[in-house]
């Protein structure tokens, strides 16, 4: 991010739900999930955070248009809440995005989570306030704020961490189109709440946690964007193996047991579907 400023830089990590199941309705009117959820290496946004003296928060974004920069932007509505617990003026906030949007892996809610670390240092905000304000801007923030494994339950702000006894090898692939959570959402309850039937055996790193993943909202995003099902289809035909969408879509991903297979199947993806949109990548057992 040019400008000559002097900023702070923090890595915002793509959010991978590995296992996903709709289990009520909340009095809200949200859905109360129990989701198992890890942060990946990449696609990663970069955030860089400058605290300054004018009031009110400034959004710079590269590339141009590839996120809001108003305060619709998670970001913004994050470094404005922590500005006003601390008692700051002003924040300039620099936004180089490379999570595609509307993919499921919670590229806003990663920069939002990134944005009240690098604030809630420099202000020294104390950190079950930060928790409180990341729960208070959307399901996903509190995990992309504190970055650790977890079971999440409820709207996503309860969090139970997990201890991965390992690094896991995963390849994601993105469609050249999104979904938008709202209308999965919808789509799910007109399907009448399924359950998805689709069970994929999960990694033995996994073993201690879960046997399976899998997804409900799927058959959801399907019926409501047809086109994720040749998508999936031409995807594992590629990987060799069962792949599940990530959220609420446009993202697919399979997880690995082993490096060798992992890097087989990432060049045989990126040979199937363009390397542009395909990420090998890792979940790590802890934040970095």
């Amino acid at each position: 991010m040019k400008h000559g400023h002097q900023y702070t830089h923090e890595p915002a990590r793509a959010k991978l739900t590995l296992s996903l199941r709709v289990v009520g309705l909340l009095p809200d009117g949200y859905h109360a999930l129990e989701a198992l959820t890890v942060a990946l290496d990449d696609p990663a946004d970069e955030v860089m955070v400058e605290v300054r003296q004018e009031p009110g928060v400034e959004l710079l974004v590269e590339p141009a248009g590839s996120a809001p920069v108003d305060d619709t932007n998670l970001a913004v509505r994050a470094a404005t809440a922590v500005l006003e617990r601390a008692g700051a003026a002003g924040a300039r906030i620099g936004l180089h995005k490379a999570i595609p949007m509307g993919a499921g892996l919670g590229g806003g809610s990663a920069d939002a989570g990134a944005v009240l670390r690098v604030l809630g240092r420099a202000l020294r905000v104390p950190s079950d306030d930060l928790h409180a304000i990341a729960a208070s801007l959307g399901a996903d923030v509190a995990f992309c704020f504190a970055g650790q494994p977890a079971w999440m339950r409820g709207r996503g702000d309860d969090l139970e961490p997990v201890v991965l006894p390992a690094a896991l090898p995963v390849v994601v692939a993105t469609p050249p189109f999104g979904c938008s959570t709202p209308a999965v959402y919808r789509s799910w309850d007109e399907l009448g709440g399924p359950r998805d039937v689709r069970l994929v055996a999960a990694p033995a790193a996994l073993a201690p946690l879960t046997v399976a993943l899998t997804n409900d909202l799927e058959p959801a995003a399907e019926r409501l964007e047809p086109r994720l099902v040749s998508f999936r289809r031409r995807f594992e035909a590629a990987i060799e193996r069962p792949a599940l969408l990530c959220g609420s879509g446009s993202s697919y991903a399979a997880v690995f047991d082993d490096e060798p297979s992992w890097q087989r199947a990432l060049e045989r993806a990126r040979q199937a579907l363009g390397t542009r949109r395909v990420w090998g990548t890792w979940a790590r057992p802890r934040p970095i």
